[in-house]
């Protein structure tokens, strides 16, 4: 048991995330399996209140990196305080997302406040952002156990991936996971990790 737990934190601490994608597609079957672990995510009531769009279509992700990048520009511009954007400057961030783009796959992650049951009546979803924030958090570690590597990007608002998906108005956009291996000439920035005296107490 404690070889196993040192053992997986040495792997997930070797996550780092990555601006900078190859094109190389990622192949059959990797991002299927990743999504089959996030759903077995704890939530609440066993609800599942979760929907993932993989995208792979390049006309697809266009669309969505101009929709983006149209949000992005606006709050970088007029909506973002300036606490916020002293602490993007030293990851050297900005309204251009070509990521978007250049990764082989986004995956669009949807949270479901309520759900639709067969008969169209509708039902709550208890505790639905923690819900889809623990599969998203079993997601990433999955892709990067699979050895791909990721960027959650949440442009603001993110209402445009409704439209441009298609998914049902109870749904609303989480978060925009995008995936890949890292451009050969991939870089990140030189940041620390807290340690765990700094994160956790034991009583």
């Amino acid at each position: 048991m404690q070889h196993r737990a040192a053992a997986f934190f040495a792997a997930v601490a070797r996550r780092r995330t990555v601006r900078d994608f190859a094109t190389t597609p990622i192949p059959a079957g990797v991002i299927e399996d990743c999504l089959r672990a996030a759903g077995t995510a704890p939530s609440g009531a066993n609800l599942q209140p979760w929907h993932f769009v993989v995208i792979t279509d390049p006309v697809i992700r266009r669309q969505i990196r101009d929709a983006a990048e149209a949000e992005e520009a606006e709050f970088y511009a007029h909506r973002a305080p300036a606490e916020w954007l002293a602490a993007l400057a030293p990851l050297g961030t900005d309204a251009r997302k070509p990521f978007l783009e250049t990764a082989p796959c986004l995956i669009a992650i949807f949270v479901q406040p309520r759900g639709v049951l067969p008969d169209g009546r509708s039902v709550k979803h208890y505790y639905a952002q923690e819900s889809v924030g623990i599969a998203t958090g079993i997601l990433i570690t999955a892709l990067h156990h699979a050895g791909l590597a990721t960027l959650t990007h949440t442009p603001s608002p993110m209402g445009f991936l409704n439209t441009l998906l298609d998914r049902p108005p109870h749904e609303r956009p989480f978060l925009l996971l995008v995936v890949g291996r890292p451009a050969r000439d991939a870089r990140v920035p030189d940041i620390r990790r807290k340690g765990l005296e700094e994160i956790a107490t034991f009583r």
